[in-house]
């Protein structure tokens, strides 16, 4: 049995207005996903339990079979695994953002989806004056970086997400609790380093937007966590081009498979990702493949490219993944979003998410097209996370 859960991030959202009432993904076209929808089952999942901010950490998490309740510590150490950092006792991993700040607003989260290659010019020189016996940062993906302290004091820690607050001041939302000052000093630090940095000079030259902060949040341990072959004898793969997901993939003893040309952003090297897709079934069980493009339009709080990024991710990742059906025997498929990212607010929400399943053991057709809407209207509660999972493995769909 083969099995590929295929995850639009942020794909869910709020009827919209300028959309007749009709949500992104109800107004998309999406013939993939309505196709799997119709012929199979459909239902909402609630990936963000009770007590548990909407991150996409959490949300994947869950998506993966795991209880945040049991096995959440924070993002950062998510990202130190895909990283192969290991985090010795006491320590404390953060992400680390390159952010652009303006008049005390947060102008942008990700300081204009600055270019991998760039950002890491930047974090080399802020190693430079950051880096000491108890500090370490690590280079990862276009703004996503990670800074880890040893030693650091125990206590509530409060730290917001930068994509919470675009277009907001951020005074109000600066880390607050233990460890506080060891924080400030870090970014106070990097403000002049950035400002002086010759890589972070020509770009804002170019008009780009230029780094101004860097933004630590996400903090958290490490946490132990059972493979997929000890959970159901499961092997699997994971393809992404997030660091958050592709160490949840490693902590959850799938394989990390990096595409060449996978930015995390519209036009990603899609091919690629179904490519490798459909390599590792011929040696694996399981393929986890997340496409980040609907979460980043929906923080930019641009409509018309996350109905792009829904539609580039229906026709290049979920239409492709399909034809495997006809080349892979017995093959289960399963599209759904991590969780509701709003045009209205540029951030995540805790509402339940659509799901739809197909393929071998699947048996009841919906002839219900995909969607928020039509999966509520199938009266069935929503499901958990690891609810789910299990569910998809064993093809249990009533």
């Amino acid at each position: 049995m083969k099995y590929v859960m295929l995850v639009g991030d942020g794909m869910a959202d709020e009827p919209q207005a300028a959309l007749a009432g009709r949500t992104p993904v109800e107004a998309a076209s999406t013939p993939n996903m309505d196709r799997i929808s119709r012929e199979g089952a459909t239902g909402l999942v609630r990936t963000v339990p009770d007590g548990f901010e909407p991150g996409s950490d959490v949300a994947n998490m869950s998506l993966l079979g795991f209880d945040p309740s049991l096995f959440y510590s924070g993002r950062a150490p998510l990202e130190a695994a895909s990283l192969g950092v290991e985090l010795p006792a006491g320590a404390v991993a953060f992400r680390c953002n390159l952010v652009s700040i303006r008049d005390g607003i947060m102008h942008d989260y990700s300081s204009g989806h600055i270019d991998t290659e760039t950002s890491h010019k930047i974090v080399a020189d802020l190693k430079k004056v950051l880096d000491s016996d108890s500090v370490t940062l690590y280079p990862g993906v276009s703004y996503r970086h990670l800074l880890v302290i040893k030693n650091f004091p125990d206590g509530k820690l409060h730290c917001t997400p930068p994509h919470d607050l675009s277009d907001k001041p951020v005074a109000p939302h600066v880390p607050s609790g233990a460890g506080v000052d060891i924080l400030r000093v870090l970014c106070d630090k990097a403000r002049p380093v950035l400002a002086a940095c010759s890589a972070n000079c020509d770009r804002a030259a170019e008009g780009k937007t230029a780094v101004t902060d860097i933004w630590l949040w996400g903090q958290g341990g490490s946490r132990k966590f059972p493979s997929l072959t000890e959970r159901f004898g499961k092997t699997g793969a994971v393809i992404s081009a997030v660091d958050l997901v592709r160490g949840l993939g490693r902590l959850a003893g799938l394989e990390v498979i990096k595409v060449p040309g996978a930015t995390g952003y519209l036009g990603t090297n899609y091919a690629g990702k179904v490519a490798a897709c459909e390599s590792a079934l011929d040696k694996c069980d399981f393929v986890y493949l997340h496409v980040e493009a609907p979460d980043e339009t929906s923080h930019e709080g641009d409509l018309a490219k996350k109905l792009q990024a829904i539609e580039e991710f229906d026709a290049n990742v979920v239409g492709p993944v399909l034809k495997m059906q006809t080349r892979v025997d017995n093959m289960r498929i399963i599209v759904l979003p991590d969780h509701p990212t709003f045009i209205r607010t540029k951030t995540h929400d805790a509402s339940p998410v659509p799901f739809a399943v197909c393929g071998e053991g699947i048996s009841n057709a919906s002839g219900l097209a995909y969607s928020e809407a039509n999966a509520r209207s199938t009266g069935t509660s929503p499901l958990t996370g690891a609810e789910l999972f299990s569910q998809f493995i064993t093809g249990n769909f009533s």
